[in-house]
């Protein structure tokens, strides 16, 4: 999951789609061991130091405190960030795919509409599977 996904509890939740995408990613996040395993990569903590709402910022830390911390080599993940940038991923969402292709996670969430489209338009230059959280949790959960 990237940070957008972690603060998506936080958000209004008068919008449908904001409350379902919050549900998939809270059920996510409780899911048990044995289900999924969630892992947490530089780009993680980078991002969310950028975060301008400090209890927010605070509660999304506690969240990735709790996950294992992906061991990654840097010159691999540095090339892999430029390659997908080079494909047109903005830098963090490179950074995040790059370390979620090193760790071979087998799903990279997102809510980023953006990072959505560029992922399908780019699928078969991608070592990972994108998706938005009512599609991984369904995959997940069930």
């Amino acid at each position: 999951m990237d940070v957008c996904c972690l603060k998506r509890p936080f958000d209004d939740q008068k919008e449908l789609r904001i409350r379902l995408e919050s549900e998939a990613i809270l059920a996510i996040l409780e899911a048990p061991a044995d289900r999924v395993e969630l892992v947490r990569g530089p780009a993680h903590d980078l991002e969310n130091d950028r975060n301008p709402v400090p209890w927010r910022a605070a509660r999304v830390r506690e969240w990735l405190e709790a996950q294992r911390l992906m061991t990654l080599e840097e010159a691999a993940l540095t090339i892999r960030t430029g390659e997908l940038m080079r494909l047109g991923f903005r830098g963090i969402d490179a950074l995040h795919l790059a370390s979620a292709e090193s760790a071979r996670v087998d799903v990279f969430c997102t809510c980023d509409d953006r990072l959505l489209a560029a992922a399908q338009k780019n699928a078969s230059s991608l070592r990972v599977r994108v998706q938005e959280p009512l599609t991984a949790a369904r995959e997940i959960l069930t």
